[in-house]
Formats: structure tokens, C-alpha cells, sequence
């Protein structure tokens, strides 16, 4: 059961883009059986589940082009138009999919307007609130690419810049040519190998999106590394884990997916969690790498 009372309140709120966004927000890729390039298990009930979110004051949702394709955008719109005035829609892009199944940088920035577009159309916005670029492509030089995506942002087709998947050295090449409003990368208690892009971006006021917060289950099982904490605080080991990314850092920013009203429930209540500098050590202890 979640605590009664105002979500933001309660985990937090990081300023995007001049607006407040709820610290927990709910990811799309989970939706389904594989999470990539499928359609959602059981569309109804993630309709459910999106609308759930946003009644509990969820307004971060994370959309990326390696799920669907387009199906999520589509179902979006049918479960949340009109969409809420302080909602962030984040959208990823920057990759094709090749025949093999591969994911591929785009070879110019003119097939990176065209997919932005595209899911534009697919979304019936005019405007993306916060689009992610995903990863840089080799084919071309930073500079153009972001300089793309501040086209964009001067036509009104783009609100807040993002990169997922980036080195340090990239993210601060990118700053130099726009405002990057948030930076997502692979982090959870079992990697946190991002930790240094981590602390740059908390220094500098950029929203940090930890993918595969849960680390793709593994610290979500009731035999994992967090079992036996979970069971002593009579909470799951999920929301341990999630409880530990928002004590993390202000700038963290989870959005884990889900595919039930019930574990997105269990997910909100982990900001209800309080840990300790005790527990906190104790959880960086039984997730160290030897």
C-alpha cells in the first residue's frame, strides 16, 4: 500500500526546464515480455498502470525509440490525452535498428529531425517536452548533432536537451553548445561505475535517469543481495533499492517500468523508506563487487 499524501512531497522534486518533476517517474520498457522492439504485454493494463502513475503524482515517463515501435507513443496518447500540463514526456532517439536486430547510431543529423518528427506525429504534439539524444554517432561531429537539436528547440519542436548513454568527456563537449537538462546511464547499487558522471551532473544541476535501477531484476529477487535487509525492514528488496538511488543523490531521477498497478504501488512506496548512514553502508557493502 502506498502512504497517503502528496507524492513530490514526499520523494522530492528536481527543477527541469523551470518545472518541478517528482523524483520517482515510471519507465515504458517494462511494459513488455522482452522490453525491446515489442509490443506491450497487456496493453489495457498498462494503460492502468500510466494512468495510476500519474494519479499519484508521478510526472517524469521515460519513452525509448528500442521499444515499440511507436506502440508506447500510441498508447500514451490514448491513456493520458490530453496530457497534463506539468507531465514530462522524455523521448529517446539517435539509433536505427538494423535487419539483424542491431542497434545503430543514425549516420547524419538529418535522420535524427526525421525520427523526432515522426514521434512527434505519433505523440499529436507539436513539441517534445525533453528529448534525449541516444548516445553520439561517430558519422559526425558532436557540435552538429547537438546543434540539430538546438534547431529544434529554436523551432518550438524540442523543450528541455538530454543525453543518454554518454562519456563525461561527451557531456561536457555537449554543454558547450547548448543546455543539457539530463543525463541518463546504467546505474544501480550492483554498477555504479557511473558514479563520476554522477557527481558532475549533481554539480552541475543536471537531472541524472539511472537505467536498469533495479539491475534488470537482480536486486528485485527475494534470493538477491538484498533479501535478507528487506526482510528485517519488512519491505521488498525493489524498494530497498530504490530507496538507496533517491538517498543517492537529489539529482537522481529513477523511472522504473512496470507492467502492474500493484508493483508500481510497491515502487512509490519505496520513497517512504527512510535509511540510515548504518544501512546505507551496509547496502553499498552487500552489493560490492570483490
Amino acid at each position: 500500500m502506498t502512504t497517503p499524501g502528496n507524492l513530490p512531497d514526499r520523494c522530492g522534486t528536481f527543477t527541469i526546464g523551470g518545472h518541478a518533476i517528482t523524483r520517482l517517474g515510471l519507465g515504458t520498457a517494462q511494459m513488455s515480455e522482452s522490453g525491446v522492439w515489442s509490443h506491450p504485454e497487456d496493453a489495457a493494463e498498462a494503460a492502468r498502470v500510466l494512468r495510476a502513475a500519474v494519479d499519484l503524482g508521478v510526472n517524469l515517463i521515460d519513452i525509448a525509440e528500442t521499444s515499440g515501435p511507436f506502440d508506447y507513443e500510441e498508447l500514451i496518447v490514448r491513456a493520458l490525452s490530453p496530457f497534463p500540463e506539468d507531465l514530462l514526456l522524455m523521448i529517446k532517439g539517435g539509433l536505427l535498428r538494423s535487419p539483424d536486430g542491431q542497434w545503430e547510431p543514425v549516420p547524419r543529423p538529418s535522420f535524427l529531425r526525421k525520427q523526432i518528427e515522426t514521434r512527434l506525429w505519433y505523440l499529436k504534439l507539436n513539441r517534445v517536452p525533453l528529448f534525449q539524444l541516444h548516445g553520439f554517432s561517430p558519422n559526425s561531429p558532436i557540435s552538429d548533432q547537438i546543434g540539430l537539436l538546438t534547431d529544434m528547440q529554436r523551432e518550438g519542436k524540442i523543450g528541455q536537451i538530454g543525453l543518454a548513454e554518454v562519456t563525461l568527456g561527451e557531456l561536457e563537449e555537449a554543454r558547450k553548445f547548448a543546455e543539457i537538462a539530463t543525463v541518463q546511464a546504467e546505474y544501480n547499487l550492483i554498477d555504479r561505475a557511473a558514479d563520476p558522471l554522477l557527481n558532475y551532473a549533481e554539480a552541475a544541476n543536471i537531472g541524472f535517469i539511472p537505467w536498469l535501477p533495479l539491475a534488470t531484476g537482480a536486486l528485485a529477487s527475494q534470493e538477491g543481495p538484498l533479501a535478507e535487509m528487506a526482510r528485517r525492514r519488512d519491505v521488498t528488496p525493489a524498494q530497498l533499492a530504490l530507496a538507496w538511488l533517491l538517498k543517492r543523490s537529489p539529482a537522481i531521477l529513477p523511472t522504473p517500468g512496470t507492467l502492474s498497478v500493484q508493483h508500481l504501488n510497491d515502487n512509490v512506496s519505496a520513497v517512504d523508506i527512510p535509511l540510515t548512514a548504518v544501512e546505507v553502508d551496509e547496502l553499498n557493502r552487500l552489493t560490492a563487487k570483490p
